[in-house]
């Protein structure tokens, strides 16, 4: 089933992994994160390794046993290095402003959208049509980044909206007369 689980993650030096019966804790330079590991999942740390183990024989166990292993390996990066997502604004008159922990977007609506960003997100706007989202919880980037993109995604008519960086937007034809 699951050979992502066989992989090893190794802990860089800096991050502190705490395993606590089936809570995992781990702390480093940008921040702490925790999660609680399923049971039928088996956590063992030696030498700066962790080992993630299916505890029964049957599918789900070998399938949640590498999706641990992925979300904890996410965790490490997160407080080691962090993430960051970038996304850009195509169109006329479209600016983004970030003012503390709010992020304020003009987007071609007769009103601003003010943006309230959550703990442990940070949002920068280098010029004025770019945003840069980042923290330590790889999904919550990715979440906060969906939903600024969701204020007006890219249509595929004249490609304007918010997009993330390398996203390709396929354009379509317009009215032939």
């Amino acid at each position: 089933m699951s050979r992502i689980a066989n992989n090893p993650v190794n802990v860089p030096s800096g991050v502190e992994v705490k395993v606590d019966g089936q809570r995992i804790s781990v702390k480093g330079g940008k921040g702490s994160l925790n999660m609680d590991i399923h049971p039928d999942v088996e956590v063992k740390e030696t030498e700066g390794r962790l080992t993630f183990k299916a505890k029964g024989s049957s599918k789900q166990a070998k399938a949640l046993s590498g999706t641990t292993r992925a979300l904890v390996s996410n965790m490490v990066t997160g407080v080691s290095s962090g993430f960051e997502r970038r996304l850009q604004l195509q169109g006329v008159g479209y600016r983004a402003q970030a003012q503390g922990k709010t992020l304020n977007l003009q987007l071609g609506f007769s009103h601003p959208v003010a943006y309230q960003l959550p703990e442990g997100i940070s949002a920068e706007t280098p010029s004025q049509t770019e945003i840069v989202v980042s923290g330590v919880d790889a999904q919550l980037v990715g979440q906060v980044s969906a939903e600024i993109r969701g204020f007006r995604p890219p249509e595929p008519y004249k490609g304007k909206g918010v997009r993330y960086a390398n996203e390709r937007v396929r354009r379509k034809e317009a009215k032939k007369k």
